[in-house]
């Protein structure tokens, strides 16, 4: 059996913290004194949304509150237990699918929460299917309720479908789509499904929907045993290694550091325009076996790489690489941390004990 993971706080890094609000600091006043609504707050998105709001909070006094919709408060207290019983956070017991609206008025609301998904599972398809869309019809209608000003989509980069070989980065206008035929490509579909409630919300009642299409990442609080390649080999790599690439290490991924996430997702929900969605990631690819030396890179001293796979001579090799030229052109953002240091801080935080704020 390997040794088990070590230990450690769950707060986030003070500079990536200082980092988001120093990117973000100009659209906080429209929180000022106001209320948000976030769900999937025990995500990896969600808990980036929810403690780099509750920084800013401190750092420049807004008095706003955050209410989080959990299916299970106390779970969320015992990852997060630096935030629990902060007096600007609130959480709600319910499903995302049927919880109960909580009273008064709240000027934002972010939907993080995401059904989770891996196609080598024998996960209940038309379940994840279902939850994903009447979460997002419940949060929706709930903005509404509320009187919201904003609302928040995490979409994701999966609702192109497979990204064609030609292809070298997927922008936002491609009329690419997950087959119809491939049961495989439901949660691509769910969120095709949840960005056209999101235009609808918008079309007849006005509502400002902003939508964030997620590609990958990496940093503190990404999951190490789900299906997420760098997150494998940093789980390989805290192990002693080796770090394994089951495949032949041909396909093509690029990944945005965390804290740069929340500075996108902020963002986007301040600045982006409505039904107009954004992609949410790094353009910079890199293979997935440059990907397992990278992380190799990071450790003292560095664990081997096996590749299980060999690749196939003229096969073009798979992609999932975002074109990022809208974000940047419209709303001025680009990954300012790159993919070394990326590895670097995840590593370290989860190999270290984080020192509290």
């Amino acid at each position: 059996m390997p040794p088990p993971f070590p230990q450690f706080s769950n707060s986030l890094f003070r500079e990536d913290l200082e980092h988001v609000l120093a990117h973000t600091r100009d659209f906080w006043e429209e929180v000022r004194g106001q209320r948000l609504f976030i769900t999937g707050g025990t995500g990896f998105f969600g808990i980036w949304l929810v403690e780099s709001f509750l920084w800013a909070h401190e750092q420049l006094g807004l008095e706003a509150q955050a209410v989080v919709l959990s299916r299970d408060p106390r779970a969320f207290c015992r990852k997060m237990p630096h935030l629990a019983g902060h007096p600007a956070l609130s959480l709600q017991a319910g499903d995302v699918r049927t919880f109960e609206f909580p009273e008064g008025r709240f000027s934002h609301v972010i939907h993080a929460a995401t059904e989770k998904f891996d196609p080598a599972s024998d996960a209940d398809r038309f379940a994840v299917f279902e939850r994903d869309i009447q979460g997002t019809r419940r949060t929706l209608d709930f903005a509404r309720h509320c009187g919201a000003k904003g609302f928040l989509l995490t979409s994701s980069g999966a609702v192109y479908g497979r990204q064609p070989p030609e292809l070298s980065h997927t922008p936002e206008d491609y009329r690419g789509a997950p087959d119809t035929m491939n049961a495989d490509a439901v949660y691509g579909h769910a969120k095709r499904v949840s960005e056209l409630l999101c235009a609808m919300h918008f079309r007849q009642c006005g509502l400002e929907t902003k939508i964030a299409r997620c590609f990958a990442f990496a940093g503190p609080h990404l999951p190490l045993d789900a299906h997420f390649a760098v997150g494998n080999f940093i789980r390989d790599g805290l192990r002693g290694g080796p770090i394994v690439v089951k495949g032949d290490g041909a396909p093509q991924r690029s990944y945005l550091y965390a804290a740069d996430l929340a500075i996108w997702l902020w963002t986007v929900l301040f600045r982006g325009r409505s039904c107009r969605p954004y992609n949410v990631g790094s353009a910079d690819a890199v293979s997935i076996a440059g990907l397992a030396h990278a992380v190799a890179a990071a450790f003292e001293p560095s664990p081997a790489v096996k590749i299980a796979g060999t690749p196939v001579p003229g096969k073009p090799a798979e992609r999932y690489v975002p074109d990022c030229r809208r974000a940047s052109e419209e709303l001025d953002l680009r990954p300012r941390v790159d993919l070394a240091e990326s590895i670097r801080r995840t590593v370290s935080w989860h190999s270290k004990r984080v020192p509290r704020r």
